[in-house]
């Protein structure tokens, strides 16, 4: 890490040399070895390894990779496992490399940090050794008097000191009465007696030095008891700090700290004793003097901010620019790993000693779980809780069988817009997976959109989160939709004989099912659900143009037109004599005469049957 990157995250490097244990192949190695690093600032350190790619005949594969500062029962303690770390640190590990990453340092981290590699086989776990050194350090104002000047004032040197060592990389931030100012590393200026100093890190100004009196001992300053202070909801808390003042008659408050970005947007901020918010809530006690504690009851979620407490005379009124104590009010949480898998009892709050966890399953406290790791089997069917120091978590669980919404009840109509909705009670909250009849859909969110739906479908969600996976009951959509189109179709194809038995079809695609009507011509044959229109025992006269109309209640279609042409064959007879065979049955006498009286007939035939016509009797009479 070089020097550029390291003034990035406020961290000095006093040296950089590796730490090797193990002969080769086996190794690790650490930079840098000693780090001092700013309270509240976070810090970096990467160490790589190596290994043989097999040994005694097995592939030797990396099993583990982590940071511990202690060691329990022999057994070195993964920070991530260490109560005091929880929230704060970070792994990023691979190709042989492995950076652990520590936030928000707190004067408690100041340790000798060691990487450890573990193997699958039975000799190959290796530790850096001696380590990393890590010191956290907080910052002061130094002073020293130079020379008098008017009226009680006197030309001081003063400079922002930490027990790092110098690097011009890092600036400086000055609160001068609480009033932040400008002002390098050191410089002189003149300090009335009243005057007090702060200054701390640029990028780091909740972590300031105590104000100190520049001259003398009965400046106006405000110094808070801590800095950052962790509580559970529904508990209560006490913010403390110290004051002086120059000026016997003084007004004191407690305040809500608004954001810089936010204050030329907002009004001032306002009494906590008389805020809306905080009404029988708060109290603000001073059981000595010199010293005020805001005590607030009955912890919400919302009240994490930072409060600053501010003090006024005739004269003078303490800055309200001026850092306070941040407050973060957290519940206790259950999270899953996948490493295990693992549940661990996990709290934003500093955890000091050996905090007492108590673990849940349906309710059911389970003896034999009193770490803050939870590593027995995890029932799917089953949910699981922890208590940290009597504050207890929602308990975690399998998603229960997800629950599927349409958008908007009655007919869903084509091209219309409508949307599905997937939600399951989990905890976790579940990732949800969407499915149309048994093919897997791109969606993965709860919700399901179709801004255009074209077709019917059954569908149906999975909820899923790490304890497990269950699937909805189907849906169905059912788009309806006026006839698309419409066809008709005749049966048997091809020449239809006089006699034979024809049907007639037509056919839609509607939802819901369409109503048909048969016309020839103008006229209207049939109407019915079935659309088919049959003629028993044909003849010629049944020739002609035939449609249909295919209707639902969304609209209605004409379908194409359908010429029946109805063919015959026929013979005629005088008594028993044939006289003609043809398809028209007509037989012509152009000139007659008494010789064609007689009786006449004729047949009708196609290849389904044959019938006789009645006979005709011609009498030709002469004159």
């Amino acid at each position: 890490m070089g020097l550029r990157e390291a003034a990035s995250c406020f961290v000095i490097f006093l040296l950089s040399v590796s730490v090797v244990q193990g002969e080769d192949p086996w190794g690790v190695t650490c930079t840098p070895t000693p780090i001092c690093a700013v309270k509240g600032s976070k810090v970096q350190i990467r160490c790589s390894y190596w290994h043989p790619s097999t040994k005694d005949g097995l592939d030797v594969a990396v099993e583990q990779r982590f940071w511990f500062t202690k060691v329990q029962d022999s057994e070195p303690v993964d920070l991530r496992e260490a109560s005091e770390y929880t929230g704060r640190v970070k792994y990023d590990c691979g190709n042989k490399a492995c950076t652990l990453t520590i936030t928000d340092l707190r004067d408690s981290d100041s340790a000798v940090y060691q990487f450890r590699f573990t193997t699958n086989h039975p000799t190959g776990s290796f530790t850096g050794s001696p380590g990393v050194s890590l010191s956290v350090t907080g910052v002061q104002v130094i002073s020293t008097k130079s020379s008098g000047c008017w009226k009680d004032c006197s030309y001081f040197d003063v400079e922002c000191h930490t027990s790092c060592p110098p690097t011009p990389s890092l600036s400086y931030i000055w609160y001068k009465n609480g009033q932040k100012t400008t002002g390098e590393k050191s410089f002189t200026a003149h300090f009335y007696s009243i005057d007090s100093l702060s200054c701390a890190v640029r990028g780091h100004e909740d972590f300031p030095s105590a104000p100190v009196c520049v001259h003398g001992n009965s400046c106006d300053r405000v110094n808070y008891i801590d800095r950052n202070i962790c509580a559970f909801r529904g508990s209560s808390v006490d913010i403390s700090c110290s004051y002086n003042s120059y000026y016997y008659r003084i007004t004191k408050s407690w305040f809500v700290a608004v954001r810089e970005d936010e204050q030329l947007y907002r009004p001032r901020a306002v009494d906590l004793l008389k805020h809306p918010g905080f009404t029988d809530r708060v109290e603000v006690l001073e059981p000595e003097r010199g010293r005020s504690t805001l005590r607030i009851k009955n912890l919400r979620l919302s009240d994490s901010a930072q409060y600053r407490f501010t003090l006024k005379s005739y004269m003078f009124e303490w800055d309200r620019s001026f850092p306070g104590t941040t407050l973060t009010v957290t519940d206790v949480q259950v999270i899953w790993s996948p490493i295990g898998p693992t549940l661990t009892c996990h709290s934003s709050c500093l955890l000091s000693g050996r905090p007492s966890f108590v673990w849940y399953e349906n309710g059911t406290e389970i003896p034999w779980e009193t770490s803050a790791t939870f590593k027995g089997f995890l029932h799917p069917e089953n949910n699981y809780s922890c208590s940290y120091e009597h504050h207890h978590s929602s308990p975690v669980y399998a998603p229960k069988v997800p629950l599927v919404q349409l958008s908007q009840p009655g007919d869903i109509l084509k091209d219309s817009s409508v949307s599905l909705t997937c939600s399951s009670d989990a905890n976790p909250p579940p990732a949800y997976t969407w499915y149309k009849e048994n093919q897997t859909l791109f969606n993965r969110a709860a919700q399901l959109v179709f801004s255009s739906i074209r077709s019917s479908g059954e569908y149906y969600c999975t909820a899923e989160n790490a304890l497990g996976k269950t699937a909805s009951k189907r849906v169905l959509i059912n788009v309806k939709y006026a006839p698309q189109s419409s066809s008709v179709s005749v049966s048997p194809s091809g020449e239809i004989m006089e006699g034979s038995s024809v049907t007639l079809t037509c056919s839609s695609d509607a939802n819901p099912a369409a109503h048909y009507t048969w016309y020839k011509e103008n006229r209207t044959l049939l109407q019915g659900p079935e659309g088919v229109y049959r003629l028993s025992s044909i003849s010629s006269g049944d020739s002609g143009v035939y449609s249909c109309k295919s209707e639902n209640q969304y609209g209605r279609i004409n379908s194409t037109s359908l010429h029946l042409d109805v063919q015959s064959h026929y013979t005629w007879y005088k008594e028993n004599r044939t006289l003609l065979q043809g398809p028209e049955g007509v037989y012509r006498l152009s000139s007659i005469s008494s010789g064609d009286s007689g009786v006449y007939s004729c047949k009708s035939e196609n290849q389904y049957g044959r019938i006789n016509s009645t006979s005709l009797h011609l009498d030709v009479q002469c004159e």
